[in-house]
């Protein structure tokens, strides 16, 4: 009679190292007390989700404040699913949100003592952990066919059961070992599957860190743990890495708590303390009256490259994130109006249980914030990065006199409330675009929207006065006292009060007068400080704009 460790010989007889063996190979790492090892571990199988962000967002700050390690390792076992070139992009966008890893899985080769970080190059090491656990009768070969599990599913149906590959219904449960061999030696295709010693009648309980105590229906589904293509599947894998590169948290979606006793069956099941579990609630998205999770196909904002394409500074999406993570952060930037995430402590006892919304305005207001904080060197860097790789038409108006464009994104930034016009770089060139001669010039073409109670003979005289006479280059006070002057001589009310009492007797009001002016200039009657417009745009460019405003 064949023995489930002669089985294992059997089956695995190339594999000779030991879990042993392991255990000194990647043994305990040396850290302070109170030290988290983290990780992101992605499939290369799409885009970045922006679930995937805030999950690994959180993953590299529990670990940054603890004084901790934060690794990457790439789950690669679906290779049906795998799209070449995803790693590398994935990292490069963690990289640009200032979450870039110093240990786990790079395009050009792993760096760190506990790889491979690659799940697919990890072959040899989860063979060990099957060995095992075949030779203790903890796994055995299952040599079921899809059409032999349908049929199985369709019993289960018909007598309206659980369904599932477990008890009964695990038909090569409880073959002989000899029976296993000889089917192996006719050369039947099988993978291994775990043997559950659970019940799901029974109920167990598992400490969550966001949640606290779970209790939940037990597992007793016999899982795929290794399939016939020579790699496990994540339920085995994933036990078998965060075991041996000695991750002690895993941040996870919500999604994965009906899965959390597989996993810790399985850890027990080899000896292992497990790591604690924090499952995270997912983002939520409010369609037609009704809470749905962000969806890959319907959501732009699902991908973290629309929120790059769109040009929102990654410290606003960070922040608008951490908002979501933490109840008391908004609290916190009341205290600390310079936005520092590192200075933020994160925690879980302060994640709520729902859902959230995601919320575009919210995310606006939290970039207007970061872009404000920027100085004007960091804030021109990052508009030309985004421009060369998202705004052909930005990046030629930058180019066109880069200290000019320089000085038009530092209009009223240099004050203690900064100017807060811009969530996103995508926005600036419409804001801006009348700086340039020919985008004010298809202005013109339209029609400039001057206020039709001025007629036209009065406006070009009044602009022209102001073209030859008003103060160039002198401080605002000294410039804003010529303008009154000449508004004054053109019958306009220099102090509002004045004008309140006897509107009759004037033209308008200097509201009025600078609204003449600004049109002309701006081609819009709204526009940041004109004072900064006309210093930035130069004497000959704003004299020949009211000059020619109305020809």
């Amino acid at each position: 009679m064949v023995s489930d460790k002669e089985l294992a010989e059997f089956l695995f007889p190339e594999v000779k190292e030991t879990i042993e063996d392991l255990e000194r190979r990647f043994p305990p790492r040396k850290l302070p007390e109170g030290a988290e090892v983290t990780r992101f571990a992605p499939s290369p199988t799409g885009f970045l989700h922006t679930g995937s962000l805030f999950t690994d967002m959180i993953a590299y700050y529990v670990a940054k404040q603890s004084g901790g390690v934060y690794f990457f390792r790439l789950e690669d076992t679906d290779t049906k699913r795998t799209i070449p070139g995803a790693a590398g992009e994935l990292i490069d966008q963690l990289f640009t949100f200032g979450l870039g890893h110093k240990e786990g899985y790079f395009v050009d080769g792993d760096k760190g003592d506990y790889g491979p970080y690659q799940q697919s190059k990890r072959a040899d090491i989860y063979k060990v952990g099957i060995k095992y656990l075949v030779s203790i009768g903890r796994a055995y070969p299952d040599f079921c066919s899809s059409e032999d599990l349908e049929k199985i599913r369709k019993a289960q149906e018909e007598s309206k059961v659980i369904p599932g590959y477990y008890g009964i219904y695990a038909r090569d449960r409880n073959l002989s070992n000899d029976e296993r061999v000889e089917r192996i030696k006719k050369g039947e295709p099988w993978v291994i599957r775990f043997k559950s010693l659970s019940d799901h009648d029974r109920k167990m309980t598992f400490h969550d860190e966001i949640r606290g105590d779970l209790e939940i229906q037990e597992n007793d589904i016999d899982v795929v743990i290794y399939k016939s293509d020579g790699l496990p599947t994540y339920h085995f894998a994933h036990v078998m890495d965060d075991h041996f590169m000695r991750t002690t948290l895993v941040s996870r979606g919500e999604e994965w708590i009906p899965s959390t006793p597989t996993h810790l069956e399985l850890f027990s099941a080899f000896g292992w303390q497990p790591p604690k579990y924090a499952h995270l609630p997912v983002i939520m998205k409010l369609d037609h009256g009704n809470k749905r999770k962000l969806s890959k196909r319907k959501d732009p904002e699902a991908a973290v490259s629309y929120f790059l394409r769109q040009g929102y500074p990654v410290e606003g999406v960070k922040l608008y994130l951490m908002s979501i993570a933490n109840s008391n952060f908004e609290e916190w930037c009341i205290e600390n109006k310079k936005y520092i995430l590192d200075g933020f402590k994160f925690s879980f006892d302060k994640m709520s249980l729902d859902g959230a919304l995601f919320d575009l305005d919210k995310l606006a207001y939290f970039s207007k914030e970061a872009i404000a904080g920027m100085d004007i060197e960091s804030f021109y860097g990052q508009v030309a990065s985004y421009a060369k790789l998202y705004d052909p038409e930005l990046e030629a108006k930058i180019e066109l006199d880069p200290a000019y464009f320089k000085k038009i994104l530092n209009i009223e930034r240099d004050r203690p409330n900064p100017r807060k016009d811009y969530a996103k770089y995508g926005d600036i060139l419409p804001l801006v675009a009348f700086f340039y001669d020919d985008e004010y010039a298809r202005k013109k073409e339209a029609g400039l929207p001057f206020d039709p109670a001025f007629d036209r003979d009065f406006i070009k005289e009044f602009l022209n006065d102001i073209a030859d006479n008003m103060a160039y280059g002198p401080d605002e006070a000294t410039w804003w006292n010529s303008v009154k002057e000449i508004a004054s001589r053109h019958g306009f009310a220099t102090v509002n009060r004045e004008y309140k009492a006897n509107p009759s007797a004037f033209k308008g009001n200097m509201a009025a007068a600078s609204s003449l002016m600004r049109v002309a200039l701006t081609g819009s009657k709204d526009s940041p400080s004109m004072y900064e417009i006309i210093s930035i745009m130069g004497k000959d460019r704003v004299h020949l704009r009211l000059q020619k405003a109305l020809d």
